[in-house]
């Protein structure tokens, strides 16, 4: 059964975001990031047993860089997210039917059995556990968002002994996962939601970040009655989510990292839409992940979006979660 299947992966091969010095921490103003991450430096620690990892402490936001023998950035972990970026092999995203934007990114986002904090690496779990995930190569948090863009083929997986399309290009609509779907689904706390037929396929911005992060994933889900942990129904109750950590510290300083949730306020009536950071374009502006009316379903989103130094209009706040 796909569900049971996936949370079990999640779990057992949690891989860290891997990136390189710029694909760790994508910052607006690069030299600004440069000159913040030299200063934030408050540890270097190599006295773990195995392989020569390095322990660097940041800020801005709190966070643990594990760099190898030669110095190079093998994963970051943000205190108080489960979130980690691995460095990996480069692989390239596009979205031909909706941009001409190519994203090109050696980051791997990957979720941690566990929020991260200061000085973990030295648990039991951690080695064994980062051992796994550097080698690992199965879909990862971008990989898994960019299987609904638009032409994206259909796979289908055993629920309940019955053929369940879990992946494929999605239509817009007002629908979470399980619409998207088209099966019930049973919430921790009890609650059943059945899926709308006339949904079947669609999904909203908020069940699109549902389907990636926790369905395929295994990141827990609240109920459409909010009731629960883990991510709410609708992006408004995401952006004040008491889980992961909050980005967004200041306007032209907006640090991101693949994997982030932005939140945006499109009508000025309060926040309205989540999507999923991919990484910078050929261009070096930032694309996201999204279900959106305008693309009739998930994108990277288009070149009419307006912008203001680099940073999309609207946008109210980041969460890692």
């Amino acid at each position: 059964m796909f569900r049971t299947r996936t949370i079990l992966h999640a779990t057992a091969l949690v891989a860290v975001i891997a990136s390189s010095g710029t694909a760790a921490a994508l910052v607006a103003d690069e030299k600004g990031r440069q000159e913040g991450t030299r200063a934030g430096i408050a540890q270097v620690r190599a006295d773990l047993p195995g392989r020569d990892y390095r322990y660097e402490r940041l800020d801005a936001p709190a966070r643990t860089v594990v760099r190898d023998e030669r110095g190079a950035i093998v994963a970051t972990f943000t205190d108080g997210a489960r979130t980690a970026a691995i460095t990996s092999h480069t692989r390239t995203f596009t979205d031909p039917a909706r941009t001409p934007a190519v994203v090109t990114t050696p980051v791997w986002v990957r979720l941690a059995p566990r929020p991260w904090h200061l000085d973990a690496e030295r648990e039991d779990w951690f080695r064994p556990w980062l051992d796994m995930t550097v080698a690992d190569r199965s879909d990862d948090v971008l990989a898994v968002a960019t299987q609904y863009l638009d032409g994206a083929p259909a796979v289908e997986d055993k629920v309940d002994d019955k053929p369940v399309r879990y992946r494929g290009d999605a239509s817009f609509g007002p629908a979470d996962f399980y619409d998207y779907l088209g099966v019930s689904w049973s919430f921790p706390g009890g609650a059943t939601e059945n899926p709308a037929p006339d949904r079947y396929g669609a999904l909203d911005a908020a069940g699109f970040v549902r389907l990636v992060y926790g369905y395929r994933l295994g990141y827990p889900l609240r109920d459409g009655a909010g009731q629960g942990i883990g991510l709410p129904r609708d992006p408004a109750a995401m952006a004040t989510l008491d889980a992961g950590v909050l980005i967004r510290t200041a306007p032209g300083r907006l640090a991101l990292q693949p994997g982030d949730l932005l939140f945006f306020d499109t009508t000025r009536s309060g926040v309205d839409n989540v999507g999923l950071f991919l990484g910078l374009d050929q261009a070096g502006r930032p694309r996201v992940v999204s279900s959106r009316k305008q693309a009739q379903g998930p994108s990277l989103g288009d070149d009419s979006a307006p912008r203001k130094g680099g940073e999309p209009l609207g946008l109210h706040s980041v969460r890692r979660l």
